[in-house]
């Protein structure tokens, strides 16, 4: 499972032009799912965006999780993060869970977050066509990969 985390200073994601979830300050999450990915996954990336210490502290230092700056999370299913071109151009994205595997993980992963670690999650619609706009704050840009652990 591979989280790409995006310190913002605002994110929404729209769905047919309505506005399907926004925040202020915190992390938009774009969430990929692989075939061999488990609950276990879910709940070591769910811990490490949680515990993932990049805001500014008083001192001006990356030292803050997102629960100490009132933070919330714009969560986004994007099975491209499993995209390959080793071969050609076109990517290939066989590396991505099929829906009926990768919907519940990537649903597992933001109930965990709201319910575990009592964070405002905002999501888009697992399969839909969004259209996502965020402010990336820093920029500051984390890729955390289960396989990792």
């Amino acid at each position: 499972m591979r989280v790409l985390v995006q310190r913002c200073s605002r994110a929404e994601v729209r769905i047919d032009g309505e506005v399907a979830g926004q925040i202020g300050i915190g992390f938009l999450l774009l969430v990929g799912v692989t075939h061999s990915d488990t609950r276990q996954d879910a709940e070591y990336l769910a811990r490490k965006v949680a515990a993932l210490r990049v805001f500014n502290d008083a001192d001006g230092k990356m030292n803050l999780a997102l629960k100490e700056v009132d933070g919330a999370v714009l969560s986004i299913s994007q099975f491209t993060l499993y995209g390959h071109s080793r071969h050609g151009n076109r990517p290939s994205f066989v590396d991505a869970a099929r829906p009926e595997v990768a919907e519940p993980l990537y649903q597992y992963f933001n109930d965990l977050l709201r319910r575990q670690y009592e964070l405002q999650v905002e999501t888009g619609r697992f399969g839909a066509d969004m259209k996502v706009d965020f402010i990336n704050d820093g920029p500051v840009t984390i890729l955390l990969d289960s396989s990792d652990k």
